[in-house]
């Protein structure tokens, strides 16, 4: 197989004065020190020992007026080699300007980056604006420029645009994909429909005339026969009945479905007065093959006495066509709520990457180090809230119900808002003073306010206040009997206002229900408001909505009280503690790290030599039997996940290793909640289980107690008694 070229983006130089031209060449091509710069930078900020990450090699062309930039442009374009980045001059007389040949350039190639370069104040950024028509591909460099700054700028421009293009083909394949199963599902439900109305035609033809009958029930394609009421014995079959069962009519006349093992016991007679419509039965033919049928059950009356006449239908294939059919739509439930999933960890990843940045740019500034790091934790332990709300969305981890103070909730999460709608809106909080604590999920009051906020976001186009209260409610007969979910009592509840385009009345009534949106298309996924009515429902409230078109809506979130003996207050966001910051320290103790995501593994094993530990790692179960063998009586502690790949999953390798020396101290990590990796490690529990997501310091923590602890070196057997 060959290796791909690596990319070569190009890179156009606009400006009239060549001495620049030469600038950028020296600067881009290497033959500078900007490389050497960019280098001695990286290994300030990483070490020496941090590897260093290959950076683009550039193809860069000159422009020395505009008009000659945009024939180059669209020379680019029809050879479908276009430009990536442009530096671009804004005095060069005598032709156009620099911002009027950005304006032309990005008619005919809108997705180019671009960079102003300028020693004078030309243009005010409104200015560009205004002019340009779109700022996300432009940034401004000031003369005289540093030579890291235009390295800079070029790898991050041309690494941008390389991930937009990537993007849009992948969104192209999905699409294309979307269509093709489109068609599929078509044809299968044009195949349902048909079956359908041939069933219907079938049971018209049931209604035929007594002169008709035995015409029409040994002809009809779908398999009949008839019944006595008082022993079910078979006195009549068609062919087709004949056909379905593999039976002759010898075989089965005056003989009953239980005789000849045709079905179960369920199906032995039916009753004169017994109708049945569709009912579906389990057939099992002569050969001992089984078919799933419909069947239709009529009384008739005939020169013997009563009987049934039996009309069935073979929906085998039908019931697999409907199987794939259920699984398809499955998967397009789960695809429109992986874009929502997407829009939440975006939130939470630029909270991150954003401050990882400032921490990466040499601040010296002790407080402001302390401020991002604090960010960086915050958004982590969401992310991990978020991931244990979609873990109860798949049912596979219950609610945290605790006492919470929904004041406290909404003024840590102010902070985050305000980021997450923008500077165009205002978010007005105003809480009611001494409320009690609700009895719900912290990370699910979380996320249904994020949602409620991002949704009056949406609703304001260009901008606006968005309004968040909290108070109690005592609910009495007449808010009961507004309510269909509410009962007397007393809760508390929050709100979110806003001001934007309303809904409309005969919609009011269909915004919960799931896939429904108002946004236009590819704008909203449809299972925001059904999700957050469902976590509602969990907390025993309900949701009140008020709006108007045209003037906004209002949405309240009515939760019930913690009735425990302890009002407990729960905030929303953690905070880092300065004194334990530093890691318990060991004793060069040796560990064994046993996980398969390779990130995951460096961290643990960081962190425990940064503890003062002899780490070994390995990567399945089986590497990690090898490594043992070469360490006899020398490892300690066995730190695994519980679900590892090539057949030794974490359980099975703790009892092999534990079997060859008992006094092996073992900590389980998983992704999964404790309760659903149990089944695979009876043994669990939480002195030596730690979930996914944790910090380093909880693990060298955990770790730590392992090593001075007596059970967890016991056997599994004794640990279980």
């Amino acid at each position: 197989m060959m290796n791909e070229q690596p990319f070569q983006p190009r890179i156009l130089i606009v400006d009239d004065n060549p001495a620049i031209h030469e600038d950028f060449r020296k600067i881009l091509s290497g033959q500078g020190s900007g490389a050497a710069i960019l280098g001695a930078l990286e290994r300030e900020l990483f070490g020496e020992s941090a590897p260093s990450s290959s950076r683009a090699t550039f193809r860069i062309d000159s422009a020395f007026q505009g008009k000659e930039a945009l024939d180059l442009v669209q020379k680019a374009r029809e050879e479908n080699d276009p430009y990536v980045l442009a530096f671009v001059d804004v005095r060069m007389p005598p032709g156009w300007d620099g911002v009027e040949t950005l304006e032309r350039i990005w008619q005919c190639c809108p997705e180019m980056q671009a960079v102003i370069c300028t020693a004078y104040a030309d243009y005010s950024w409104d200015d560009l604006m205004a002019r340009l028509g779109q700022t996300d591909n432009l940034l401004i460099l000031k003369k005289p420029f540093e030579t890291i700054e235009v390295l800079q700028m070029a790898h991050a421009l041309t690494q941008k645009w390389l991930l937009a293009r990537q993007a849009k083909l992948r969104l192209e394949d999905l699409d294309r994909m979307v269509q093709e199963r489109t068609r599929e599902l078509a044809a299968a439900n044009a195949q349902l429909r048909r079956e359908i109305e041939e069933r219907r035609k079938a049971e018209e033809q049931l209604k035929a005339s007594e002169e008709r009958f035995s015409k029409a029930f040994m002809g009809n394609p779908m398999p009949m026969a008839i019944q006595t009421c008082s022993d079910g014995r078979f006195v009549a079959m068609n062919p087709s009945f004949l056909e379905l069962v593999g039976y002759s009519a010898e075989e089965l006349l005056n003989r009953t479905a239980t005789d000849l093992k045709i079905t179960n016991e369920q199906w032995t007679s039916f009753s004169e007065f017994q109708k049945v419509r569709g009912r579906l039965y389990e057939i099992q033919r002569k050969d001992g093959s089984k078919r799933i049928c419909k069947i239709w059950v009529e009384p008739v009356t005939l020169a013997t006495g009563p009987c049934v006449l039996l009309i069935i239908e073979d929906v085998t294939e039908q019931k697999k066509l409907e199987d794939q059919l259920r699984q398809a739509t499955k998967m397009e439930a789960i695809g429109r709520l992986a874009a929502g999933i997407a829009h939440e960890f975006n939130n939470l990843l630029t909270v991150i990457q954003g401050h990882a940045g400032l921490l990466c740019s040499g601040l010296n500034d002790p407080k402001i180090i302390h401020e991002s790091a604090t960010r960086i934790a915050q958004a982590s332990q969401r992310a991990a809230n978020l991931t244990k709300q979609l873990l109860a969305f798949g049912r596979k981890q219950p609610l945290q119900f605790k006492p919470v103070d929904l004041n406290a909730v909404i003024r840590n999460s102010v902070q985050n808002l305000c980021r997450a709608i923008g500077e165009r809106y205002v978010l007005d909080v105003s809480f009611a003073e001494d409320i009690p604590c609700a009895r719900a999920d912290e990370a699910s009051i979380e996320q249904i306010l994020l949602n409620l906020v991002l949704n009056a976001r949406d609703a304001m186009p260009d901008g606006g206040p968005i309004s968040i209260r909290t108070g109690v409610l005592e609910a009495d007969e007449s808010v009961v009997s507004r309510n269909r979910d509410a009962k007397p009592g007393k809760y508390v509840w929050f709100s979110v206002t806003d001001k934007g385009v309303g809904i409309k009345p005969e919609l009011l009534d269909k915004i919960f229900d799931p896939f429904f949106t108002t946004k236009d298309s590819g704008k909203g996924t449809g299972l925001g408001l059904a999700a957050i009515y469902g976590i509602v429902q969990q907390h025993r409230g309900w949701i009140e909505v008020t709006s108007e078109v045209g003037k906004g809506s209002t949405f309240r979130v009515v939760l019930p009280l913690w009735e425990g003996k302890s009002q407990v207050t729960i905030t929303a966001t953690p905070q880092l503690d300065k004194q334990a910051s530093a890691l318990p320290s060991g004793s060069g103790e040796t560990i064994l790290v046993v996980e398969d995501e390779e990130e995951v593994r460096n961290l643990a094993c960081t962190a425990l030599k940064y503890a003062g530990y002899k780490v070994l790692e390995a990567a399945d179960g089986h590497q990690a039997l090898e490594i043992w063998a070469q360490y006899p009586g020398q490892i300690k502690v066995l730190v695994t996940d519980v679900v590892l790949p090539n057949g030794v999953h974490g359980g099975e390798l703790a009892r092999l290793l534990t079997d060859k020396d008992p006094n092996l101290k073992v900590l389980y990590i998983s992704g999964y909640s404790q309760r659903v990796v149990a089944s695979e490690v009876p043994t669990l529990n939480e002195t030596n289980f730690l979930p996914k997501p944790f910090d380093s310091q909880k693990l060298v923590e955990m770790v730590g107690k392992i090593l001075t602890s007596d059970s967890a070196s016991k056997p599994a057997e004794e640990v279980n008694k």
